[in-house]
Order: structure tokens, then C-alpha cells, then sequence
């Protein structure tokens, strides 16, 4: 219904509008419709004769554009133009409603490069602000400190930008992950850590030069020091991958020196033997206890918990298979005397057929145990060994909580994982281009669609080329952890850190949230098993992975999609889109988005259903995934989660376990604990103190206590509306039967009962 076409021919006539940021972008006429009407809406509500209003004055509008200009207009004029039309239509009040619309959004800009507007919201503990990171405590100086500064680096971060990306971060069509630390500083995001090369050739930290260790207590005692140093030196999370078989030769040194004990003072061979292995053995469970403890008490300089993963469950030999199972058995008798759940290092067990997999096979019985640990601590979330090596090309870790590296091998031909890093993430509004894409009755066109993705992502692009031209200006000797001592490689002062990123070494991520909003906005909200639905939404993901891959091969550096955790993100964009496009149901409504390709958490598909559905999406997003399933209280039947996890085996990568494990010691309720406005509570007493409550739920890839720590109102909202994996669910699955006979048929779901 474009009637400002009717009295000029625009077939062949083209516009470029020039924005405030330098860039030119086509015309698109509905978009001075949709303000007018946005701000009509503020007025009373829309009606026909409202409709007729606007569509005269955008008619004038339009006109008056293509009469004056011919190929370029710029933003500025088009507004005043707006101004003057609606002020000859004696518009009064229209036009008082779109001024002050646009002042808003000029104070708005201005405000987010405002150092002393960003302090001054720190200062008021402005919960968006304090409560954007659930592992930061912002009660304490060091946190203080960190966020202060912090806000300082956004607001110098904005003004170094390219002015079209700053411009589209600030109104929310992309966000530039991590600008309180990039691009101010150098500083890269998550990484894989060399512990290997750093334990076998030593390193130097602060003042001290580091040798081998000789044992496995020093082994992990120089673990921790490595991980504090190595998460000071960067934003992101680092994961220490194979653990357990890279700290099985440093137990085997105490294994020799407990031998050599009992050989001077045990005459039998058997008792020797028998000796060594029980000292070896408590060696390992005292050296992983201490790791889980030195981990938890570590605070880098940026105030925080170092956001460390351990990946480990491929070791055979007897060493391995101890430090794996004292790994379980640590986080499954917990911290302190009240024995509370862990919330680092995020713990992965990896499943791989023909190892652990199957029964008979020969760390089944750790398979096990990791079963035990995940119903009562959540951790470890499993990979599935032959599907990580089918969607990233080889086998290792996340790094941190969901960032895969690409199959990569050296110039020699050797396959390397450990020792590479992501340069960071730029994450596009998806739901927003959606929004946008909607005609004047509402309705969302999938042409007007992808010229905005392509428009949004072209942003993006040149935001992540620069993040990798900023962190290529950093200096072996910015962080020697890093880039001199072993963590990521070996440089000289005088080298390039580009040396350890280019030729695809290290990558960057285009990263996505709310395909489920997007889907919801062109199919309604019941979408999940419309093939066309879905066909679409694996489209956009396929055609960011293209765009990925075509950008790697000009620039030599790896790009690729990831699926964003969003832990505060869920919470700006949705926050900011209502602010622009009112409460939708289903979509802004919710004060959340569903994070990346997540099926939507208010529904209750089975487990099964769920990683169907979800399966076919890191085959695109390959640089980041995870899946989760939620279930009720499974403590007492493992084998109901082992279902799960043999089902997942040949379809997805990397899942998570989501199940209630909150405590009260006030009553000692164990479960689930009901939502409050801001936190939670004990739901059989009502304590909510964090000093008598354990709260641990999934924040995004890590877990985090919301009642100790609290997140922003969209996280919370979102953990708030999670319904269990459970309908449809029928029969049970008691514990310890054979679960052969239920994977019969895949889809057959006789396994779960509530205990």
C-alpha cells in the first residue's frame, strides 16, 4: 500500500541515503512510514484514518526527496523534511513526538561515549552495568576497580571504532563483544594453553624461572599459576585440554619415587607394588583437590574467577584413568564442610566409542562415575569424540565455554590444538533484522530480510577485520605468558604476534543470537516443526557460514560462525528492541532472547526431540556450539541420563546437563529453588541468604550462583522460564537396568521417571 509512489515514477529512479557515520545505504522509503507511525503510535492507538494520516504525509515526504536530490540525500535532510511536511499538515503533535524521538536518540549516542555518563551509572550500581558478568562480584574493590576502568575503556573503545561499526553497536544491530577491553588494549579473547610444552620446557613467571615438574602436586600447583597469569593477560576463557593426559607422566614420577620407598623397606613384590599405587593414588586425588580449590580462590586482575574448562577422559594408562576418576570424585564430594557445588573449572568428559562408550568397553566404569558427578553437580558436560572430529576437523576442547578451533596443522604436517586462541567475537541482532523486515501491516518479507542481513552483516565484517588489525599491535612482551613462555608460543620480544594468528592459526568469530525470535516473527510462535521454518533459519546460519569461509580465504585468517553465549546480550538486544519496536508477544515480551539455534526453553520437547531438532545447526556454526537438555531430579537414575548421552553420541558434539542441585542448609531442601524477581529462594522455607543456600544454575556455557552473584534481568528471566525435558516422557527407566532394550527405537522416550 505505497501510496507516495503514485504520483512519481521510481521505477528506474535509485536513492542512497548517506548516514551520520559515512556510509551510504539505499533508500528505503517504508522506513520514514515505520518512524512516523512508531511515533503515532505514542500519541493514541493506530487506526485507519491514523493509517491514512501517515501514508499522506510519507507520500509528501517521499516526493519532496526525489524532487530535490537526485542520487545522494543525507540522514539530517530527510529528517528535516519530515519536520517541515508534518508541520504543513498541521501534524502538531506528530511532529513534536518525532523531534523528540530523534533528540532522544542523538542524547542516546552521545551518552554512550560519555565517560562520566558511564561512570556515573557505575556509581548507581545500574544492575545492566554491575551484574553484566554473573562470575564478577561487584561488591569488591578489585571488581570495582576493574568495572571503573572498564567503563573508561567502552566509552575510549566507541571512539576508536570505525564510525558505521561504533554507530551499529551503540543502537544495537551488532554488539562488539568485550569492549571493555578491546579494542582499548591488544588483548585477544579464549584460548587453548600449551601445558604440555610449558611443563616440559619449562617457563618463567614474574621473577621466578619455572622447571619441569617433578610431581604431580607441582604439576598442578604450576597449573593454577599459569591459568591466573593466562586469564590476566586476556578477556576470554581458557581450557586446559587432555589434563589427564598431560599430568600422567608427573604421577608416574611419584609412583617411581614411592616404588623406590618400598623396595628398601617391603620384602614381597605384590605388597611393593600394591604401596606405591595406594600412595600414587592419594598423590592424585590431594593434587586434583588442590587444583579445584586453588582455582576456586584465584582472583585475576580483573577481579573474577579465571573462567577456566578442563577436558580430559581419552587417557588408558593407569595414571590417566586415576587422575580422571579423582577429578570426578573431587567435584562430586564439593567445597568446604558444606560439601557446595564447584562453579570452576567447567569440567568436559569426552565420549568415545570402542574407550568408554559401551559397556565392556575399558573406562566404561569412569563413564560412570562422570554419570554420578552430572546429576549431582551438573559437570561434566560430555563431547562426543567422532562428531567434534567430523564438525571441526579434528579433535580437542572448547575453548572456554563453546569456541572451537578449526583442524589445523603446522608447516611440518602436525596436527596442533593446544597453543591457538580466538581473536574475539562481534555478534549480529538477528531478531532485530526480523523486526525490521515487516511491512506497514505487520507482516515479514523475506526479500527485505536478507538485503538487511547482508547490509548487518557487511558491519560485521568490517568489525571483526578490525579486531584482528587491533590485536595484531600487540608485543611478545604485552604478555610473556602468552606469546614468549609457552602458553600460545615461544616468540622472541622482537617478534610478530601475528607469527601465532595468520594463516588461519588463530580464529575469529561472527557470532548470532534468536533464531527462534526471527522464526516467530515470519511463522508464529509454534514453529519447531515446520520445515519451512526451519529450513529458513538453517539458511541464515549456512549463508553466515559462507560468508565466514569467504572471508578466511582473503584474509588468511579464520573466521567462523559461533553460536554467542549471550549471558548479558539475551538482555540488551531484547531490552533495546522493545524500547524501539514496543512488547511483542513471544518475541520482546519474554525480556529475552533465546540464545543462538536453542530450541525454545518454554516448550517441553523430550531430550531426544530436543537434539533432533537442535543437531543440524553446528554443522554451519562450527566455531561455537553447545546443547543442553533439562531434567528434573535424576541423582537417583543415572541410567536416565545415560540414555541421553548415548543417543547424543552420532548427532551432536557437546552437551550439557541441566538438573536441580540447589541446597538450603536452613532445611535442608535439595532441588529445584523457586525464581523471585531478582534471584531465588529455598521453595520449602523461603531463605533466600546466599550464606545458608546453594543456587547453581546454568548461566550460559558456565554455571554461575545467581544468589551470590547476580545476572541482569534477561538472563534471569530466561533461567526463570526453563521447563524440563519431560513430555511425553512414558514408562520409567529404573535404576541400573539395561538401557539396550529402551534405544530400541530412537525416538522411543521410556527412560525417565521423577524420583
Amino acid at each position: 500500500m505505497k501510496l507516495w509512489t503514485a504520483n512519481l515514477d521510481l521505477e528506474n529512479r535509485t536513492m542512497n541515503v548517506v548516514k551520520r557515520d559515512g556510509r551510504s545505504v539505499r533508500f528505503d522509503e517504508d522506513k520514514i512510514f515505520q518512524a512516523l507511525k512508531k511515533a503515532s503510535d505514542k500519541i493514541s492507538p493506530w487506526s485507519e484514518a491514523q493509517q491514512e494520516r501517515i501514508e499522506s504525509v510519507t507520500d509528501r515526504v517521499i516526493s519532496e526527496i526525489f524532487n530535490r536530490f537526485h542520487e545522494n540525500v543525507k540522514i539530517y535532510e530527510i529528517q528535516n523534511i519530515v519536520e517541515h511536511e508534518l508541520l504543513e499538515a498541521e501534524e502538531i503533535a506528530l511532529a513534536e513526538e518525532y523531534v523528540s524521538y530523534r533528540t532522544k536518540r542523538d542524547f542516546e549516542r552521545k551518552k554512550a561515549t560519555d565517560i562520566n555518563f558511564t561512570i556515573e551509572k557505575l556509581i548507581q550500581r545500574d544492575s545492566t552495568v554491575v551484574n553484566e558478568n554473573a562470575n564478577k562480584d561487584s561488591n569488591v574493590f578489585n571488581t570495582q576497580r576493574d568495572l571503573t576502568a572498564g567503563a573508561v575503556s567502552k566509552a575510549i573503545g566507541l571512539k576508536m571504532l570505525p564510525p558505521h561499526v561504533a554507530n551499529a553497536h551503540q543502537k544495537g544491530d551488532i554488539h562488539y563483544h568485550d569492549l571493555d577491553y578491546s579494542p582499548f588494549t591488544t588483548m585477544s579473547n579464549c584460548c587453548l594453553i600449551d601445558f604440555k610444552n610449558m611443563f616440559e620446557k619449562g617457563f618463567k613467571l614474574g621473577n621466578a624461572q619455572v622447571d619441569s615438574p617433578k610431581s604431580i602436586q607441582t604439576a598442578t600447583a604450576q597449573a593454577s599459576q599459569i591459568i591466573a597469569n593466562v586469564a590476566s593477560s586476556q578477556y576470554g576463557g581458557c581450557s586446559f585440554d587432555r589434563a589427564d593426559e598431560v599430568l600422567a607422566p608427573y604421577a608416574k614420577l611419584n609412583y617411581a619415587k614411592h616404588k623406590r620407598d618400598a623396595d628398601k623397606w617391603i620384602e614381597t613384590p605384590e605388597k611393593r607394588e600394591e604401596y606405591a599405587k595406594e600412595k600414587t593414588a592419594k598423590d592424585i586425588y590431594d593434587a586434583m583437590q588442590s587444583l579445584e580449590y586453588e582455582i576456586n580462590t584465584l582472583f585475576t586482575s580483573n577481579g573474577q574467577t579465571p573462567f577456566v574448562t578442563v577436558g580430559f577422559g581419552l587417557g588408558t594408562d593407569w595414571y590417566a584413568r586415576e587422575i580422571q576418576k579423582a577429578m570426578l570424585k573431587v567435584r562430586i564430594k564439593g567445597l568446604g564442610s558444606e560439601h557446595r557445588t564447584a562453579i570452576f573449572p567447567k569440567l568436559i568428559f569426552t565420549l568415545k566409542r570402542g574407550l568408554n562408550l559401551e559397556v565392556g568397553t575399558p573406562n566404561y566404569d569412569i563413564k560412570q562415575l562422570a554419570l554420578e558427578c552430572s546429576t549431582k553437580r551438573m559437570y561434566p558436560d560430555i563431547l562426543s569424540y567422532d562428531k567434534i572430529v567430523e564438525l571441526t576437523g579434528s579433535f580437542k576442547a572448547s575453548m572456554g565455554c563453546r569456541s572451537f578451533l578449526q583442524g589445523w596443522k603446522d608447516a611440518q604436517g602436525n596436527e596442533v590444538t593446544a597453543g591457538r586462541n580466538n581473536l574475539g567475537v562481534v555478534t549480529v541482532n538477528l531478531p532485530r533484522i526480523a523486526l525490521e523486515s515487516r511491512d506497514s501491516n505487520g507482516k515479514a518479507q523475506f526479500d527485505k530480510f536478507w538485503a538487511i542481513f547482508n547490509e548487518r552483516i557487511s558491519i560485521a565484517k568490517d568489525a571483526l577485520l578490525f579486531r584482528v588489525e587491533r590485536v595484531k599491535e600487540a608485543q611478545p612482551k604485552n604478555a610473556p605468558i602468552l606469546f614468549m613462555n609457552g602458553a600460545l608460543g615461544r616468540l622472541k620480544e622482537q617478534d610478530s604476534v601475528d607469527e601465532l594468528y595468520k594463516n588461519e592459526r588463530a580464529t575469529v568469530s561472527l557470532g548470532y543470537i534468536g533464531l527462534y525470535e526471527v522464526a516467530t516473527t515470519f511463522f508464529g510462535p509454534i514453529w519447531e516443526n515446520n520445515p519451512e521454518a526451519k529450513a529458513f533459519t538453517i539458511e541464515i546460519v549456512k549463508r553466515m557460514h559462507e560468508d565466514c569461509e569467504e572471508w578466511s580465504k582473503a584474509t588468511g585468517y579464520h573466521f567462523s560462525v559461533y553460536s554467542t553465549p549471550s549471558e548479558s546480550l539475551t538482555d540488551r538486544f531484547c531490552r533495546m528492541d522493545k524500547e524501539k519496536f514496543g512488547s511483542i508477544p513471544d518475541i520482546t515480551e519474554k525480556d529475552y532472547y533465546t540464545n543462538s539455534f536453542h530450541y525454545d526453553i518454554r516448550k517441553n520437547p523430550t531430550p531426544f526431540e530436543k537434539l533432533d531438532f537442535e543437531k543440524d545447526y553446528p554443522v554451519y556454526a562450527n566455531g561455537g556450539f553447545i546443547h543442553y537438555c533439562e531434567y528434573p531430579m535424576i541423582q537417583q537414575n543415572p541410567k536416565a541420563l545415560e540414555a541421553v548421552w548415548d543417543y547424543a553420541y552420532d548427532r551432536i558434539g557437546y552437551l550439557g546437563t541441566n538438573a536441580p542441585i540447589d541446597h538450603c542448609y536452613a532445611c535442608g531442601f535439595e532441588g529445584d529453588f523457586a525464581p523471585t524477581e531478582k534471584g531465588f529462594k529455598c521453595p520449602q522455607c523461603g531463605n533466600a541468604d546466599p550464606k545458608t543456600c546453594d543456587v547453581v544454575k546454568r548461566t550460559c556455557g558456565y554455571l554461575g550462583n545467581p544468589q551470590a552473584r547476580p545476572m541482569v534481568h534477561g538472563r534471569h528471566s530466561e533461567i526463570s522460564h526453563r521447563v524440563k525435558h519431560m513430555n511425553g516422557l512414558v514408562g520409567s527407566l529404573a535404576n541400573g537396568q539395561n538401557i539396550d532394550s529402551v534405544l530400541v527405537d530412537e525416538k522411543k522416550s521410556e527412560y525417565f521417571v521423577e524420583r
